[in-house]
């Protein structure tokens, strides 16, 4: 990514949706109000309200907006990587259809990768405390036992690996090959991009938390695959078997380390 002021039509928001009929037109009327964006690409996973019906309606009335639906409820990782392959913008960004994270603060998170110095950048709801709901204390430490396990075996000093918000360059999350399910995504996808060693950052973002009352979906079990996730992707993922090529980074093409030779051996046999 170049440098640059000057707005571009460089941005691509995926949004994945299941069962947010209530919240998910305020969210796209807001990325739609972004200086940057080129689309938004809304994925309905297979939801049983009228979040479908929003979604068109949304994509009726402005050209940016695009709709994906699975015919069965897949999870918000495949829900994702059937936006992503929809995507075309220098930029991808994840937006929840909840309303948990604004996305007025979408300029804040990519400004690193608009000014040519992130490759990847996460938005962490605990670097800079700003607004932020008080809500569920096992939540909280589950998050940073997490980010501490995961930080371990990528050696990326994250605070917050689960945060919703994550940016990336396009050519970089188009071609990783994600494989996980459920909510996987997060700690799938920061253990692939650290093999890359490419410039991650971080900046601080407010976080409007839901109650499960009020459709908050995570839940204990997710923490659990998350955990035997950051052992898979990390010690049992190379870096060839985690993307279909490799991308440019700084000037420089991405490389498999030698150690990874084996794994890649392994990995390939297996498929």
């Amino acid at each position: 990514m170049s440098k640059t002021n000057a707005p571009c039509p460089c941005l691509s928001v995926v949004v994945p949706a299941y069962n947010e009929e209530s919240t998910l037109a305020d969210v796209v009327r807001k990325v739609l109000k972004l200086e940057h964006l080129l689309e938004v690409i809304v994925v309905d996973d297979c939801s049983d309200d009228r979040t479908g019906a929003v979604a068109r309606s949304l994509a009726d009335a402005d050209a940016r907006v695009r709709v994906a639906r699975h015919e069965r409820n897949r999870g918000k990782t495949e829900a994702l990587k059937t936006g992503f392959a929809e995507t075309r913008g220098e930029i991808v960004i994840v937006q929840d259809a909840d309303l948990e994270y604004d996305p007025q603060e979408i300029p804040e998170v990519i400004r690193p990768i608009l000014e040519g110095r992130a490759d990847v950048v996460y938005g962490s709801r605990f670097l800079v405390r700003r607004a932020a709901r008080v809500l569920y204390f096992y939540h909280y430490l589950a998050n940073k036992g997490l980010t501490f396990l995961s930080n371990l075996l990528t050696n990326i000093n994250l605070t917050d690996v689960e945060t919703g918000y994550k940016a990336f360059r396009g050519d970089i999350i188009r071609q990783m090959r994600i494989t996980s399910s459920g909510f996987g995504f997060e700690v799938e996808v920061t253990a692939k991009m650290s093999k890359l060693r490419c410039a991650v950052y971080e900046v601080p973002i407010s976080y409007y938390g839901r109650t499960y009352d009020e459709g908050k979906k995570v839940g204990f079990t997710d923490g659990l695959q998350a955990l035997w996730l950051i052992a898979r992707f990390n010690l049992f993922c190379g870096t060839a078997a985690s993307f279909e090529r490799l991308p440019e980074l700084g000037g420089r093409a991405a490389h498999a380390p030698a150690a990874d030779k084996a794994v890649e051996a392994a990995a390939l046999t297996e498929s």
